[in-house]
């Protein structure tokens, strides 16, 4: 079926250079300038809902001007529009072929003999180049802005005093409380059942001035339960010998599940970043799975995107209609675009719970929305 399928669009894309190159970016400039404008109403939308919300939220935060809500809501501003980007192209289509459709143009263009093919070639490359776009250069801005975001949600808003964060140069942990800080880095990490190992381990405890009271050179520990339990250390006070003990044991108040919990957000994390950082949790024994899914997701994007034009292409590809049939086809496409917005919500919760494999997941959607337009324009074309 799929070769079948494949065979088809591989036929009439060899047809598509009949198309007259100032047709191609007429049809092209149709469907970027309703992208872009539709674009930029939604940026407009969500930086005004998400100032509205950052505010409420603020309500018994302490010192926190109007500038500083505004600069996190512009910081999670490329985030969110990245989640609205299919949703964007699907209703740029249907707007740009209502226009040509009421302007008559599709009646002259359809009438010369040009295929659904040809006709949806242009916006076809468009979106996947636009996907692509999306991929390689601006996820790396989206995913830094957004991790801006996060920071400084975690310190204004939720004023959480304990941070923790793993990556390539190991574990860092921090825990604040009662004036004291404590803070752990250790170069290598292992998880097995219940306990987490830890290798080349540096502990710093200051007071509530940050000075240095203690700090501790370790081989290895164990961290569980609320403890971490030290062996082969070196214990430094400022003003003290150097001590050294077989073993040491500190009390904390950080738990394996929160250092499971401690992995950056994956949409803070670049397209380019994720693939490193997904081997280096799974070599310290973490699985990663949700930064593996949205790493699929993101590889999925750009065929996503050509999967929306298509799905568009069914509802609006009519040449001669009433303006009540415009209103019922803009209606049904909006429908779908929710329904298709649960279904992708849906397969990722599966895949998040481990219900759905990773790749079917991630790929379901694209592969539902590409097979569901070109379903319908094969019928309404060839059958």
């Amino acid at each position: 079926m799929w070769a079948h399928c494949i065979a088809a669009i591989v036929q009439r894309a060899t047809r598509v250079n009949r198309i007259a190159p100032t047709l191609s970016v007429y049809l092209g400039r149709h469907f970027l300038l309703a992208f872009f404008g539709l674009l930029a109403a939604v940026v407009g939308l969500i930086l005004l809902f998400d100032t509205i919300e950052l505010m409420r939220r603020s309500v018994r935060a302490e010192d926190l001007g109007f500038g500083t809500l505004m600069l996190m809501a512009v910081m999670k501003l490329p985030h969110t529009v990245q989640d609205t980007l299919p949703f964007a192209v699907m209703i740029a289509t249907m707007y740009a072929l209502f226009r040509l459709s009421r302007s008559h143009e599709l009646v002259v263009i359809r009438s010369s003999g040009m295929s659904v093919w040809q006709f949806l070639a242009p916006p076809l490359v468009l979106a996947g180049l636009l996907g692509l776009v999306n991929l390689v250069i601006f996820d790396p801005v989206s995913a830094s802005m957004y991790d801006t975001y996060k920071r400084m949600e975690e310190g204004l808003i939720r004023n959480n005093q304990t941070s923790l964060n793993i990556g390539e140069d190991g574990l860092w942990l921090r825990e604040a409380g009662d004036g004291r800080a404590k803070v752990v880095h250790a170069d290598y990490v292992r998880q097995d059942g219940g306990t987490l190992f830890l290798t080349q381990i540096v502990v710093f405890e200051t007071d509530n001035s940050e000075r240095l009271e203690r700090r501790f050179e370790a081989e290895a520990g164990q961290l569980s339960e609320g403890r971490l339990a030290l062996s082969e250390v070196w214990l430094m006070e400022p003003g003290s010998r150097t001590e050294f003990h077989d073993q040491f044991e500190l009390q904390t108040s950080i738990t394996l599940s929160q250092v499971q919990n401690s992995f950056e957000a994956p949409q803070t994390m670049s397209f380019w970043d994720l693939p490193a950082f997904i081997d280096f949790s799974r070599a310290s024994g973490f699985s990663a799975l949700p930064h593996r899914l949205y790493w699929q997701s993101l590889l999925a994007s750009p065929f996503l995107l050509c999967a929306m034009v298509l799905v568009a292409a069914s509802f609006f590809l009519t040449a001669n209609a009433r303006y009540s049939s415009w209103v019922l086809r803009g209606a049904a496409g909006l429908a779908a675009g929710f329904l298709f917005y649960f279904f992708t919500r849906f397969t990722y919760a599966l895949g998040l719970s481990a219900t759905l494999p990773l790749f079917l997941a991630a790929w379901a959607p694209t592969a539902v929305a590409g097979l569901l337009g070109l379903t319908y324009l094969f019928h309404r074309e060839d059958g």
